[in-house]
């Protein structure tokens, strides 16, 4: 049992990784908006579009460790 939560702790924390890495390498690439600064205005579209690209990276990410 303590194999199987280690086993889904290690997939947690390595999905979290990818994630953040993912997030990371998106705003480096794309340069012409500076989100965090534009969450910290209060964009709510700006919010929005980070949202939904986390998501997808999660829903790759998830995908690809679940296989």
């Amino acid at each position: 049992m303590w194999d199987s939560v280690l086993i889904a702790s290690l997939f947690g924390l390595v999905g979290i990784l990818l994630s953040v890495i993912g997030y990371k390498l998106f705003d480096l690439i794309e340069t012409k908006i500076d989100f965090a600064e534009e969450i910290k205005k209060g964009n709510t579209a700006a919010a929005i579009v980070i949202a939904g690209f986390l998501l997808g990276i999660c829903f790759i990410i998830g995908r690809a460790i679940g296989s």
